[in-house]
C-alpha cells in the first residue's frame, strides 16, 4: 500500500494456553522468516527457525505461564496473527518486552501498536514504571516502529542470534 496506511484489523487476543506453544512457535518463526532476510543465515530462517522456535517454546511458554510473565496471542477472524510476551516487572519496576510478532500479511494494519498498548495496561496493573525490549540493529524497520510511538534508545547490546554474534538495541519506554 503506498501513501497510507491499510485500515486497522478487528482483531481479537487471549492469553496464552500451554497448549499454544507450536501456534506461537509458528507465528514466531513466520515474522522471522520474513523480517530477517538478509540479517540472519538464509539457511537458518528456510530451515532451522521453527525448529528452533518451537524447542523455544516449548521450554519458554510453561516457565511463564508459573508466574514469569505473560504471552498475549491475537486473532483476526479466529486466525492467529501475532503475539506479544512481556515478563514480569524486575527490581526497577520495568517490564521487559521479549518478543513482538505479527505475521508479514497483517504488518502495517495496526496490530503491533495493538498489542503494545495492551502490553502496556499489563505492566501498569503489575506497578511497572516503562517497559524495554532490545531489537536488532540492523532492523530498521523495527526501530523506526518503536521510536515513531515514543520508545527512546538506551544502550546496545552484544549478544548472538541463530548462532551469529548480532547487536541488540535496548529500547525503553516510561510509562505515565
Amino acid at each position: 500500500m503506498s501513501g497510507a496506511r491499510a485500515a486497522a484489523l478487528a482483531i481479537t487476543v487471549r492469553e496464552a494456553l500451554a497448549t499454544d506453544c507450536e501456534l506461537i512457535a509458528r507465528l514466531h518463526a513466520e515474522s522471522w522468516a520474513a523480517t530477517y532476510r538478509g540479517m540472519l543465515p538464509e539457511a537458518y530462517l528456510d530451515h532451522g527457525v521453527y525448529g528452533e522456535r518451537s524447542s523455544h517454546w516449548r521450554q519458554r511458554l510453561p516457565e511463564l505461564l508459573a508466574g514469569a510473565g505473560t504471552v498475549l496471542i491475537a486473532f483476526h477472524e479466529a486466525s492467529p496473527c501475532g503475539f506479544v510476551c512481556m515478563e514480569m516487572p524486575d527490581g526497577e519496576g520495568s517490564v521487559y518486552i521479549d518478543n513482538l510478532h505479527a505475521r508479514p500479511a497483517v504488518k502495517g494494519q495496526g496490530l503491533g501498536t495493538t498489542l503494545l498498548a495492551l502490553a502496556q495496561q499489563w505492566a501498569k496493573a503489575r506497578g511497572a514504571k516503562s517497559l524495554n525490549l532490545l531489537v536488532l540493529d540492523s532492523n530498521t524497520e523495527a526501530i523506526g516502529f518503536y521510536e515513531s510511538r515514543g520508545w527512546k534508545f538506551c544502550q546496545a547490546e552484544d549478544d548472538t542470534l541463530a548462532g551469529m554474534d548480532i547487536v541488540a538495541l535496548r529500547y525503553r519506554l516510561a510509562l505515565a
